[in-house]
């Protein structure tokens, strides 16, 4: 067994972390003093229960409501700037040395109207900057919301089709699985495959197997958010297996939002087991009060998964990177040197 200080050593990838979920909660206290918002402004603990999950009960609404909240935080072009490069600095001080980074340009340009298309080139500016101070590999994954409008997600779609070859490498689509499908979004995803972008859907997590059926089939999916609902579905489980389309499992969030039931539930182990491609990231550290070494930590002293099972999954994170095939086997030897095989490990740190 690593200690936690072990595996804050190892060094990790991050294929799911949302930058309205990443927010440091010290940035976000000085910006509401600053701008006197309509926020608890005393200390971070009076702040707290509106942006992180403390003692709610697992819930899907509870958890998306923090998002409300933190979208009263972007209030300048120097707040986004900002807060995008303290998301790098902060995953590169939990050793994640490679990070798909995803964002919504209309979340952040909700409350004050900015153009979508300069909030888009605000977060590419800062993440360039971040990633080149840290020595880090950042690439950016556009989100569009399930319940905004579909005009409005064509118009979105289009602003990161034109920053393709700017760092903006996937498009994802999160929102309210339960209530809005995701079929109206297909043409746009299959149109971002066209141009060579990877394609990542939230699916299987509030709802069941058939939506990742879907995301898979009819929008071209090449991973999927969460996806753990999957395990309902033989069917299912055997498409993600046989078209090799990774899970991106966030342990923490799946429970937060009552995609799972109890942590030593979680069908984690039991993916591995299938040879389904699993990779493990965080969702929202903010919101979920957590870094990746806490979930590496989880996934070892409470779900029970062994080294060889997190550096496997590391290396699934590698293959299922929103990369071209150079880029892949240029990350690929990089991590074998840094990760070494379970039978020869030294203990990280150390």
């Amino acid at each position: 067994m690593l200690t936690y200080q072990h595996l804050k050593a190892m060094p990790k990838i991050d294929l799911h972390r949302h930058f309205e979920g990443s927010l440091r909660l010290e940035t976000l206290l000085e910006i509401a003093r600053q701008h006197d918002l309509d926020v608890p402004k005393s200390n971070i603990e009076a702040l707290r229960p509106l942006v992180q999950v403390t003692n709610d009960p697992p819930n899907a609404r509870t958890f998306l409501a923090k998002f409300e909240v933190l979208r009263m935080f972007y209030r300048s072009p120097e707040i986004i700037r900002r807060l995008a490069y303290e998301i790098v600095e902060d995953a590169a001080e939990d050793n994640v040395h490679y990070l798909e980074l995803r964002f919504s340009p209309q979340a952040l340009s909700r409350y004050q109207g900015f153009p979508l298309a300069d909030v888009t080139d605000w977060v590419i500016d800062a993440v360039h900057q971040a990633s080149r101070d840290y020595g880090m590999q950042v690439r950016l994954i556009i989100t569009l919301v399930r319940h905004d409008p579909v005009e409005q997600a064509k118009k979105v779609a289009e602003i990161a089709f034109a920053r393709h070859n700017d760092g903006i490498v996937g498009l994802d689509l999160a929102g309210d699985e339960v209530n809005h499908s995701s079929l109206p979004y297909a043409p746009l995803f299959q149109e971002a495959r066209r141009q060579g972008m990877g394609i990542t859907i939230h699916a299987g997590e509030w709802t069941g197997a058939e939506s990742v059926r879907v995301a898979v089939e009819q929008l071209g999916a090449t991973r999927i958010g969460h996806g753990v609902n999957i395990v309902t579905d033989s069917e299912v489980v055997q498409l993600v297996r046989r078209e090799n389309v990774a899970l991106e499992l966030c342990l923490t969030s799946n429970m937060q939002t009552g995609s799972v039931s109890q942590i030593n539930r979680h069908p984690v182990r039991d993916f591995l087991q299938m040879d389904v491609p699993v990779t493990l990231n965080t969702d929202d550290p903010t919101v979920s009060n957590i870094v990746l070494t806490d979930e590496y930590f989880i996934a070892m002293h409470h779900i029970g998964l062994e080294y060889r099972d997190l550096r496997r999954m590391t290396l699934t994170a590698i293959q299922s990177a929103f990369l071209d095939d150079r880029e892949k086997q240029k990350l690929q030897r990089y991590f074998e040197r840094l990760l070494p095989t379970p039978e020869s490990l030294a203990v990280f740190g150390e």
